[in-house]
């Protein structure tokens, strides 16, 4: 038997591995624990391999191009209408194996270790300003059942809160002058945090060309320039601007039938965290062009 292309269900511990040849029949179905799958593809002559677009995807992505197979990336939601029956791993395979094969089927592209490494900046950078944001309204909220508001503002918090826990005319127990104190301190904990990140990031965006010519854009700055070099890696994968844009979510939902076009608000699908950065840079714009004549 010849195989020619393979869809396979990742999974942290057990992989699901489904064959066909040339004339799409299936010649394999296959369970392999997580040590088996290179020993198993290293012996397999190159073939199309199809996998979703998940965790450690990229990671496999790699490991298999290395061994000569061809590697193919499907987002999760277009796999899904080829699941024939109940869900389970080898139907999700068989699913897989299906879908790479269409002529018309859109792929991810494959990202290399470097754009996971800056990626991952972001995501942990994302973690903590969240995280910021929170403990921000955990301390305003716990002030103000004290009847002292702070005005909005993290900046605020780190100027005025301080004032407040020592100023002895504020009726406040010992105890929970400490426990604002505690709170403050954590605050300036994860901006510190914050900064030391984005320093890293900044430091990246420098040393890449394409960064810094993204970055000449109005409204983009090192954080979403080196988010978007990041994720979309090769712009060649796009034919045009507006297949990125549509990419991003930004271009308008449709819901139309029987020749009546209808465009609804924009489709908000994919990066949640690239769209906002870009939605804030416009805005700035805006804000910024509406000061001048």
């Amino acid at each position: 038997m010849k195989i020619t292309t393979i869809g396979i269900d990742l999974a942290k511990s057990v992989f699901a591995v489904h064959g066909v040849n040339e004339h799409g029949k299936t010649v394999l179905k296959k369970i392999l624990k997580r040590d088996q799958v290179a020993a198993f593809f290293t012996n397999l002559p190159a073939c199309l391999v199809g996998m979703e677009a998940c965790s450690s995807a990229h990671y496999w992505a790699r490991k298999l191009q290395r061994m000569g197979h061809t590697v193919r990336l499907i987002a999760p939601q277009f796999v899904k209408p080829y699941v024939k029956t109940n869900k389970n791993d080898a139907a999700d395979a068989e699913a897989i194996c299906e879908a790479v094969t269409r002529p018309n089927m859109r792929f991810v592209p494959m990202k290399n270790i470097e754009q996971q490494s800056v990626l991952s900046l972001h995501r942990v950078r994302q973690g903590f300003v969240r995280a910021r944001t929170a403990q921000a309204n955990q301390i305003r909220g716990l002030l103000s059942e004290f009847g002292l508001i702070v005005p909005q503002g993290i900046s605020q918090i780190a100027r005025l809160v301080p004032e407040l826990i020592e100023d002895a005319t504020v009726e406040l127990t010992g105890s929970f002058r400490l426990l604002i104190q505690r709170l403050v301190d954590h605050l300036k904990e994860l901006d510190c945090q914050i900064r030391e990140l984005e320093k890293q990031i900044q430091a990246w965006h420098r040393e890449n060309e394409a960064s810094c010519k993204l970055a000449q854009v109005p409204g983009i700055g090192p954080l979403t320039a080196s988010a978007l070099i990041a994720s979309i890696g090769e712009a060649k994968s796009f034919a045009n601007g507006r297949q990125l844009a549509a990419w991003l979510g930004l271009v308008p939902r449709q819901n139309s039938s029987g020749g009546r076009n209808v465009l609804l608000g924009i489709s908000k699908r994919d990066d949640t965290y690239l769209r906002t950065l870009l939605i804030h840079g416009a805005r700035s714009i805006m804000l910024a062009a509406s000061r001048k004549t």
